[in-house]
C-alpha cells in the first residue's frame, strides 16, 4: 500500500514538472520573438517627434490635408492618441490615424477640410519602442496667428500613472521574494523546506509579482489612451496593450510564474512517505530524478524572468542593446536574489525573539554563511553591471544633476552605499563568530540583536531601492532627456560697425547668445550685442527666427524684445523637434540697414 502511494505520488510529480517545463518552452518562445523584434527594430528610449507637417508655429495660407509626424524610432498608437483643439480647446473631429507609408516611425491625421481662421493645436499621445508613453502638442494657423484661450491639457486621470509605478515595484518586490525566497528556502537553509513562514514568504512574492503584472497589464491601456482607471477592462484597450512588446512580456512573465511556482511546490512538498527518504536524509533516486528536474525548471525560470523586464524596457533601446539587454537582466536578478534571500533571513533565521529562548531559537548554521556568500556575489554582479548600465543611460556628469532620472539614480546610489556598509559589518560577525570552535550559535545575545538590526536596515533599504528603481524604469533616460544650456558668441559683422559708425565701438564686437534649456518647446534665449571693449551696446531693433537645416520646414519667427540697451530676450521661442537650428538676428541699425547675424546650435 505504501508503494503504491509512493508510485502515484512520483507520477504525479512528474507530470507537473512536465507541464511546467512545457510552460518554460512556449514562454521561450515568446521570449526568442521579443529577442528577433529588439534585433530587427532597433530604437531609442522614449521617443521624440524629429519632424512635423505643418511645423509647430508655422502660419499657413490654407487647410492642410493631414498632419504627418515622424518619430525617432518605431511608435504604437491608437484611435485616441490625438486630438485636434480650436482657440477655445474644444476638440475636433479628425480622421482615423494612420502609418505614412507603412513607416512605423511615422504618424497620419487628417483634418476636415471646414477649418476656419486662427490657430490650432494638434495633442498626441505615442508608446514608444520601449513601451513608456510619451505625450506632446504643437500649434498651426490658418490666414493670421490667434491666442488660444484654454491651455492644451491631458486627459490622463494622475491616478493612472500612480497605480503604474505601484504595479511595477509591487512586481520587482514579487521578483526578489519568489526568487530570491525560493533559493534561500530550498537550497540555503536545510530546515526552510519545512518553515510555514518560509514558504509564505515565497508564496507571498508568487501572489505579489502575479498582482503587480496584472497591474501593470491592466493599466497600460488606459495609460497609453490618455484615459481614467474606469477604462482598465476596456475590451479594446486591452487588446492594444496584449499585441505591445509590453503585452507580450507580461504574457511571458504569467507563463514563467506558473511554472516556477509548480517548481517551488514540488521541491518543498511534504514526502509522500517515509519511504521517499533515506535514513541520511538524502530522497530516493526516484525523488531525486524528480528534484534534478525540479532544479532545472526552477533555474532556467530565474533566468528568464528578468528577460521579461529588459525586453520591453529601456535596456533594448539606445546603443549596445547587446549588451545592455544581458547585463540588465543579470543586475535584476541579482538583486532579487540579494533582496529575497535578506527578508527571509530577517523574517526566519534572525526573529526578533532569538535569544530570549535559547532552547527555541533557530540555528544561524548553515544558512547564515550560505546567504553571506551569496551576497558577496550578488554585490560585485550589482556593482559591476550598476556602473556599465549608469553610464549608459546617463552618459555625462552635467545629466546626472541635472536630470530626473539622475537625481533618482543618485538616491538609489546613495541607498545602496548604506546596505554595502551595514552588509559589510553583517559579514564581520559571520568571519569573526565562524572561527569561533562554538560555532555562530555561541554568539551572545547582544551580538546576534546588532546583526538583526543591521539586517532589517537592509531590507528598509533593499525595498526602498526596489522603490526608486520602479520609478526609474518609467522615466527618461538622462542621455536623452538632457540638453546642456547653449551658450555661443559669433563675431558682429563689419556691416553693422560700418552702418553705426567708430563712435559706437561696435567694431570688432560680438553676438552672444545664450538658450535654455536648449531642447524641443519652449526656451528662453539671451542676445548681448557687445562692443570690442566688451561693454554693451544699444542698436535700434533686433528680430528673429527660427531656421531648420531641413529645406522643407519653414522659417519660424521669433519674438525679441529689449531688456537692457545691449541685451535682448527671446521669452518664447519655440523649437519643434531636437535637431541642427540656426537663430537668425535681424540687427537692424538704421531706418534703411539690417544685417543678419546667424548663430547655429544644436538641441537634443
Amino acid at each position: 500500500m505504501m508503494r503504491g502511494v509512493n508510485h502515484t505520488g512520483h507520477r504525479r510529480a512528474r507530470l507537473i514538472a512536465r507541464l511546467a517545463v512545457v510552460a518554460i518552452l512556449v514562454a521561450c518562445g515568446l521570449v526568442a520573438d521579443l529577442v528577433s523584434t529588439a534585433v530587427t527594430r532597433p530604437a531609442y528610449a522614449h521617443a521624440y517627434l524629429t519632424k512635423s507637417s505643418p511645423v509647430d508655429g508655422q502660419v499657413l495660407h490654407s487647410p492642410p490635408a493631414d498632419v504627418r509626424l515622424t518619430f525617432n524610432e518605431a511608435v504604437s498608437f491608437n484611435q485616441r492618441s490625438f486630438q485636434l483643439l480650436d482657440v477655445t480647446g474644444k476638440k475636433l473631429a479628425i480622421g482615423a490615424p494612420g502609418y505614412v507609408d507603412g513607416k512605423a516611425n511615422t504618424a497620419r491625421v487628417s483634418l476636415p477640410a471646414s477649418l476656419v481662421e486662427g490657430t490650432y493645436v494638434l495633442a498626441w499621445r505615442i508608446t514608444s519602442a520601449d513601451s513608456h508613453v510619451v505625450s506632446g502638442a504643437f500649434s498651426f494657423s490658418i490666414g493670421r496667428p490667434s491666442t488660444l484661450a484654454t491651455p492644451v491639457e491631458e486627459d490622463v486621470s494622475p491616478a493612472v500613472p500612480v497605480v503604474d509605478a505601484v504595479g511595477r515595484a509591487l512586481a520587482f518586490l514579487g521578483l526578489a521574494l519568489a526568487l530570491g525566497g525560493a533559493l534561500f528556502v530550498a537550497v540555503l537553509w536545510p530546515a526552510g523546506r519545512d518553515d510555514r513562514r518560509g514558504r509564505g514568504i515565497v508564496w507571498s512574492g508568487f501572489a505579489a509579482l502575479t498582482a503587480g503584472t496584472v497591474v501593470v497589464l491592466l493599466v497600460q491601456g488606459p495609460y497609453a489612451a490618455g484615459t481614467s482607471l474606469t477604462e482598465v477592462f476596456d475590451p479594446e484597450l486591452l487588446s492594444a496593450t496584449l499585441s505591445t512588446r509590453l503585452g507580450h512580456a507580461l504574457s511571458v512573465r504569467l507563463l514563467l510564474v506558473l511554472a516556477l511556482g509548480v517548481a517551488f511546490w514540488i521541491a518543498v512538498r511534504p514526502s509522500s512517505s517515509p519511504a521517499d527518504v533515506r535514513t541520511d536524509g538524502a530522497r530516493t533516486s526516484g525523488a531525486g530524478t524528480v528534484g534534478v528536474g525540479v532544479a532545472g525548471v526552477g533555474a532556467a525560470c530565474a533566468v528568464l524572468l528578468p528577460f521579461t523586464w529588459t525586453l520591453a524596457d529601456h535596456a533594448q533601446t539606445g546603443e549596445q542593446t547587446w549588451l545592455a539587454v544581458p547585463a540588465t537582466s543579470l543586475h535584476l536578478l541579482a538583486m532579487a536574489l540579494w533582496l529575497g534571500g535578506l527578508i527571509t533571513l530577517a523574517a526566519c533565521v534572525l526573529p526578533p525573539g532569538r535569544g530570549r529562548e535559547p532552547t527555541g531559537a533557530v540555528s544561524l548554521e548553515p544558512a547564515l554563511p550560505r546567504f553571506s556568500t551569496l551576497a558577496q556575489i550578488c554585490f560585485a554582479v550589482i556593482a559591476v553591471t550598476g556602473v556599465y548600465l549608469a553610464w549608459r543611460q546617463v552618459g555625462t556628469w552635467g545629466a546626472l544633476g541635472g536630470t530626473g532620472y539622475g537625481q533618482l539614480l543618485l538616491g538609489k546610489l546613495a541607498a545602496v552605499l548604506a546596505v554595502v556598509g551595514l552588509a559589510a559589518g553583517a559579514r564581520r560577525f559571520v568571519r569573526r563568530r565562524g572561527r569561533d570552535s562554538l560555532g555562530l550559535d555561541a554568539a551572545p545575545y547582544t551580538a546576534v540583536r546588532r546583526l538583526r538590526r543591521s539586517v532589517a536596515g537592509e531590507v528598509v533599504l533593499g525595498v526602498a531601492v526596489v522603490s526608486i528603481t520602479a520609478v526609474l524604469v518609467n522615466t527618461a533616460p538622462a542621455r536623452t532627456s538632457y540638453a546642456p544650456p547653449v551658450h555661443t558668441t559669433v563675431p558682429l559683422p563689419a556691416a553693422v560697425a560700418d552702418a553705426v559708425g567708430p563712435a559706437a565701438g561696435l567694431g570688432g564686437g560680438s553676438v552672444e547668445v545664450k538658450i535654455e534649456p536648449a531642447k524641443l518647446g519652449s526656451n528662453v534665449a539671451d542676445i548681448y550685442i557687445t562692443g570690442r571693449n566688451g561693454s554693451l551696446v544699444a542698436v535700434p531693433e533686433v528680430s528673429g527666427a527660427l531656421e531648420s537645416r531641413d529645406r522643407s520646414v519653414p522659417a519660424l519667427p521669433v519674438k525679441v524684445s529689449a531688456a537692457e540697451p545691449g541685451h535682448y530676450v527671446a521669452n518664447s521661442m519655440s523649437i519643434p523637434y531636437p535637431g541642427e537650428w540656426v537663430l537668425r538676428l535681424d540687427i537692424r541699425v538704421s531706418d534703411f540697414d539690417e544685417t543678419p547675424v546667424r548663430v547655429p546650435f544644436t538641441t537634443h
